[in-house]
């Protein structure tokens, strides 16, 4: 338990809070510090990595964009297969596409179609879960290719966006991990 009380003061202690960014009234929350500090990204890298593992992840994917840059070195730890989700007309060839809705509107993310096959046991990664909806789209996308979900790990969960709710029925019972509450 120690270790794991010290891992989140760590990461906590490298999460930069941005008052009214990006519009008035919101707080972001700026993981940019932990990424500079090599002893906070490889914490946090390590931790990830174990996820995978404990999942029995044969590939990792990373939501752009944030997703890409702790799913990529989650991968390598892990000795797994990296896969980017990205949003449309973003990848050449052949993909899959999946839509989702948005607050205000709609938007679209792919993946190529061969990366993932009916014998992949994919880690969704991202950074932040807040109200899902990218995250559901990315694990429906990641079925419709004939893979299974063995979870999703996120640095941080906004707890009061309702996130972990709606994506509980699409999981299947696959966990849903989150480092930290927000």
């Amino acid at each position: 338990m120690t270790e794991l009380a010290d891992i989140t003061g760590l990461l906590l202690s490298r999460i930069r809070d941005v008052a009214d960014y990006p519009e008035p009234g919101v707080m972001f929350k700026d993981i940019t510090p932990l990424l500079a500090d090599p002893a906070a990204f490889t914490a946090l890298t390590d931790a990830l990595a174990g996820i995978a593992t404990n999942t029995g992840a044969t590939k990792v994917v990373g939501l752009e964009a944030r997703g890409f840059i702790l799913g990529a070195p989650v991968a390598v730890r892990a000795d797994l297969g990296f896969i980017p989700v990205r949003k449309a007309g973003k990848l050449p060839g052949a993909t899959l596409r999946q839509a989702y809705d948005l607050e205000y509107g709609s938007a679209e993310i792919e993946v190529h179609a061969e990366d993932l096959t009916s014998a992949d046991r994919v880690l969704i990664v991202d950074d932040v879960l807040a109200t899902g909806g990218t995250a559901e789209a990315a694990i429906h996308l990641i079925q419709r290719a004939g893979a299974q979900v063995s979870g999703l790990a996120v640095l941080m969960e906004l707890g009061f966006l309702g996130g972990r709710a709606r994506l509980e029925p699409a999981l299947a019972g696959a966990p849903l991990e989150a480092l930290l509450q927000v």
